[in-house]
């Protein structure tokens, strides 16, 4: 067998097991053997370049990160729907039809709550597809789209030209995976399925997009080339003939069929691996819809019935307080249970302290609950006339529920944080951010090894990790003896690190890597900075009152004492390894430009740090001094119009070693 039938029989191979894997959940075809073909498939392809094609099962996630999108045209327009907001509404849009129609009948499909694409085809070949943009232009995210496993790159029928019309979403499951991690890493959390979807196809590099795990349901046939379809049930029949996802729906012969079959959806729609906001309905007959036409803005053949917000009263039985990863504290009110949007709700949000007082909430209230976005329960209002006599209002705990360490609000907004070092809550987002590369920078110990050893049961602190063993971690899954013992040697040579990566690992708030810098710059040691007081923490550089009562708060709490005490008796280094700090240029502050030759941008501005002084990325009326070296521009001229002190190299370095420098106020700027 030559290369190209080879290829060619592995593809077909894939193509299939892919198919029965994703869209008949009827896998024919291991995991093992389905990897094993590939690699092999990768392996011929890169020996002969020149057979590789657009449709092969390795151009699922290929390519560079792109600059941006392209702009696309659609060739058929992707509108948008007119919405009805009440069963009412609904029959006087029937009603419209009717005056038209003698025989009609609908078809009621679920309305994803996603992103709306066009896939196109040519002979078959999944050649682009494309945002719906405004309708008309949209913008070209073929890459994205070729690693969403439910998108076929071929098809069995090899139309000259295809479009089809489907939503982009994210699933449920991988939606809350997803956030759990964000939380883990300290990131942004997304707001909704439908946010992280979004903004997952819009990624630059298709490696992202690949890893969120995107899905697509189609629902529309926009152009097939010689191919011609009575109804819109045949075309969605096709659809399925053809490898696609296709959208769910039901025939039905009246309105009042429509209706029910809406509200069927809206009691299930928890069903749905997917986010829905509503339900559409359209005329099945596609001779019908061509007599129908279209006004400026939808097509009359069709609407979007939208389900309101379901609110229901319920009784607020106590109010709890939960602590999450990142150590914010968020209360929650328990409910006497309520049926809502298909499920029972007995917990609903009460976001925090602010909400929980600007809406008066205690325990004892009758309050109405709907689930915003149908996803997350929360009260919307207290019925106050309902309110019995002797509630109080709620006082939010000044201490960690799961710790006992002191919670505090942050000064950037309304959340409340556990400040303890060791809270349980806390841990896998403590010891993903201790070992994280500007902290303790523990190679390979990211957030899944972390998570399988706290899952052990191997660590409860970030100080348990100096008393990992090889064999113990060997044991873990994905672990074997060379990993484990990778691991533990990379633990083992963090203990050298600087007294600053330290104490960006110890997550003080309000300390970040700069400010860890100048502190352990400032005291030199450990126990230095611990017994420091208010008064002397404020006098250091970029050290202000708030972040230095959050330092005295840290160090005071027995949880972090503990910490220290087994991170030294772990000999885990306390001290700084940098020269202690001056004073020389205390209180100037200097903008750097051009290119010095003796040393670079950023080891001049350490050494600025390091004798006391600032350095802006900016030059203003506050510049103490400019440090000009070749090829200096904008800033340079910006110095010369202010009239702020400009040094050249040699002038800089006599003023590093204490003596007053030349200073150089000429117009003249190479």
């Amino acid at each position: 067998m030559d290369a190209r039938q080879e290829i060619e029989g592995l593809r077909a191979e894939l193509t299939q097991a892919s198919y029965e894997y994703y869209m008949l959940d009827a896998p024919t075809m291991s995991d093992y053997d389905f990897d094993h073909k590939l690699r092999r498939l990768e392996e011929l392809e890169s020996a002969h370049p020149e057979l590789v094609s657009s449709d092969s099962p390795t151009q699922r996630v290929g390519g560079k990160a792109a600059e941006g999108f392209a702009e696309v045209t659609h060739q058929v327009p992707l509108e948008s729907l007119q919405d009805v907001f009440s069963f009412k509404e609904l029959a006087e849009f029937g009603t419209r039809i009717k005056q038209s129609l003698e025989d009609v009948s609908y078809d009621v499909e679920p309305k994803v709550d996603g992103l709306s694409v066009a896939l196109e085809y040519e002979d078959g070949i999944f050649v682009r597809g494309a945002t719906r943009g405004d309708g008309r232009v949209g913008e070209d995210v073929t890459q994205n789209l070729r690693t969403i496993k439910t998108i076929p790159l071929r098809l069995p029928d090899a139309l000259p030209r295809f479009i089809v019309r489907g939503e982009v979403f994210m699933p449920k499951s991988v939606f809350h995976a997803l956030n759990e991690e964000r939380e883990l890493n300290g990131q942004p959390l997304f707001a909704n399925p439908r946010n992280a979807a979004a903004g997952s196809l819009r990624q630059l590099d298709p490696k992202i997009a690949a890893a969120r795990k995107l899905d697509v349901v189609v629902f529309n046939i926009q152009f097939a080339e010689g191919k011609v379809f009575q109804t819109h049930v045949e075309t969605l029949e096709y659809l399925k003939s053809q490898h696609f996802h296709v959208i769910p729906y039901t025939i039905c012969t009246a309105i009042e069929d429509c209706a029910r079959t809406i509200q069927d959806i809206g009691d299930h729609r928890e069903e749905f691996e997917y986010d829905i906001d509503g339900a559409v309905i359209k005329v099945n007959s596609l001779t019908d819809r061509e007599r129908l036409g279209s006004t400026a803005k939808f097509p009359r053949w069709a609407a979007a019935y939208k389900y309101p917000p379901e609110q229901k009263p319920s009784t607020v039985v106590d109010i709890v307080v939960q602590v999450g990863r990142t150590g914010v504290v968020t209360p929650k009110a328990v409910v006497s249970p309520v049926r809502l949007a298909g499920t029972t709700v007995t917990n609903a949000t009460l976001h925090n302290q602010d909400f929980i007082a600007e809406k008066d909430v205690r325990v004892g209230d009758t309050v109405l609950v709907q689930k915003a976005g149908e996803i997350i329960p929360e009260i919307v209002a207290v019925l106050k006339e309902k309110r019995p006599e002797g509630t109080t209002p709620y006082r939010f705990p000044d201490r960690c529920p799961v710790c006992g360490a002191p919670v505090v609000r942050d000064e950037d907004g309304a959340a409340m944080r556990c400040t303890g070092a060791e809270c349980p809550a806390q841990l896998m987002r403590h010891l993903v951010h201790f070992a994280s590369r500007d902290a303790m920078d523990i190679e390979g110990l990211g957030p899944a090894n972390v998570e399988s050893l706290v899952n052990a049961g191997l660590l409860k602190t970030p100080g348990d990790l100096y008393s990992l063993r090889t064999e113990d971690v060997e044991k873990l899954e994905r672990m074997g003896k060379k990993s484990a013992q990778n691991l533990i040697d990379a633990i083992e040579r963090s203990k050298e690190n600087d007294l600053s990566k330290l104490l960006t690992a110890f997550g003080i708030r309000q300390v970040g890597q700069k400010a860890a810098q100048v502190l352990a710059r400032q005291f030199g040691t450990l126990d230095a900075l611990a017994s420091a007081d208010a008064e002397s923490l404020s006098k250091v550089p970029d050290i202000g009152g708030i972040t230095a009562q959050s330092i005295l708060t840290w160090f005071s709490d027995p949880q972090s004492q503990h910490l220290v005490e087994t991170l030294k008796a772990a000999g885990v280094n306390m001290e700084s390894h940098a020269q202690p700090i001056g004073d020389k240029l205390s209180g100037l502050t200097f903008v750097l430009t051009g290119e010095l030759s003796g040393f670079s941008r950023k080891e001049a501005g350490e050494r600025i740090q390091a004798l006391g002084g600032k350095v802006s990325g900016s030059v203003s009326k506050k510049t103490s001094y400019v440090i000009a070296g070749e090829a200096a521009g904008s800033k340079l001229r910006k110095a010369q119009e202010l009239k702020v002190p400009i040094l050249d190299e040699v002038g800089f370095l006599a003023m590093l070693e204490g003596v007053a420098p030349a200073v150089d106020n000429s117009p003249e700027i190479e």
